[in-house]
């Protein structure tokens, strides 16, 4: 069976599925979906009568179709996907969607990557930060489970008659509010993820010093994006005790790396590299990147850029340390040069009695 055909026949059977689950009607069709880091044609389902629905991956479906040859298996998990989203999908008001000062108390700031997103990022306004872009969304409802939100674009910005710099500043001073930073250190998670008694056989002590931080909000969605907040790095640079590396561990959360000498930039960028080929999907990929913060400049740079600063500003140290040694020892000469000379006074008798022998 060919992509085409398949389509055809999988919406039909998802439109029978889905009846006998209580869904009397529904809207099937088909679209380009861009989401951040991937595009997708997408199998729309919207029931009769309602303005929201599920957006299903096509593409991926015949894939696993094509991979199985398990048909019935992969209409029964579509099924299931389609119709736990359809339960879950929050009740719209598409009038209120155009509502700005309505809808503003939903909005939130995230980061994704600039650069695997270019073609998405050409119609949604976004603030860059290094390789990364600041994108604002409406967050409608969100748990670990997953979130209902709507990215603004920017036909949707013109639409609600607000400027991009109007979105920046509600989101950056809305986003804290509705999706506060949290940051814990890595023994913290560990305890947090496994049995008490399991985390007691690693033996390590509560007061153990933190090596490595997590930072993402409460339900983990797109946690990353609390780079972008106002006041997170001099927070994060309290916590953490001074400056700090930022390795992007995916677009949900964020690590925080002391700069204490003992990780440098290199050794955590291969490391960000080696994590995001093998253990990161490409849809949550945020960067290969490493960057740091200067908690006392209160300069966020990619790592490398950090470092040439510090390059340069060793550079201009050494340099004047070089011309404030010229000039002492240009000091010192003349000193010696000055002490090598006669004292004026034994000048001077020298010469008068230089001039009493020339008269006799």
């Amino acid at each position: 069976m060919n992509y085409e055909t398949f389509k055809q026949e999988f919406a039909e059977d998802i439109k029978e599925k889905l009846y006998e689950r209580g869904y009397d009607d529904v809207r099937i069709s088909f679209n380009n979906v861009e989401k951040t880091n991937q595009n997708y044609e997408a199998m729309s389902v919207v029931p009769e009568g309602n303005n929201v629905g599920v957006n299903f991956n096509i593409e991926n479906a015949f894939a696993s179709y094509e991979h199985t040859d398990d048909y019935a298996g992969v209409l029964a998990s579509a099924t299931m996907v389609i119709a736990d989203g359809l339960d879950r999908a929050p009740a719209i008001d598409v009038s209120a969607l155009m509502d700005y000062e309505n809808m503003k108390e939903k909005l939130s700031v995230e980061v994704i990557s600039a650069d695997a997103n270019a073609d998405l990022l050409a119609n949604v306004p976004h603030d860059r930060m290094e390789d990364l872009a600041v994108v604002y969304r409406f967050v409608m409802e969100s748990s670990e489970d997953g979130r209902a939100s709507i990215l603004v674009t920017n036909n949707l910005m013109d639409r609600m008659g607000v400027s991009h710099e109007q979105l920046r500043a509600d989101a950056l001073e809305n986003s804290p509010e509705i999706r506060p930073v949290v940051i814990m250190g890595m023994n913290e998670v560990m305890k947090e993820m496994i049995d008490p008694e399991v985390y007691e056989m690693f033996g390590i002590p509560d007061d153990a010093e933190e090596t490595m931080y997590v930072a993402t909000v409460p339900d983990k969605n797109s946690g990353a994006g609390v780079i972008a907040y106002q006041d997170f790095m001099d927070q994060a640079a309290e916590r953490v005790g001074g400056d700090f590396f930022v390795l992007p561990s995916s677009i949900n959360e964020i690590l925080l790396v002391p700069d204490n000498g003992d990780m440098t930039a290199d050794a955590l960028r291969d490391m960000v590299k080696d994590v995001n080929a093998k253990e990161v999907s490409p849809e949550e990929r945020l960067s290969d990147n490493v960057y740091h913060y200067d908690s006392k400049d209160h300069v966020f740079e990619l790592a490398e850029k950090f470092e040439a600063r510090q390059q340069e500003k060793k550079t201009e140290i050494d340099e004047k340390s070089e011309e404030k040694g010229s000039v002492l020892k240009d000091l010192k000469d003349k000193q010696k040069e000055a002490a090598a000379k006669p004292p004026v006074k034994d000048a001077a008798e020298k010469a008068a009695k230089s001039k009493g022998r020339e008269v006799l």
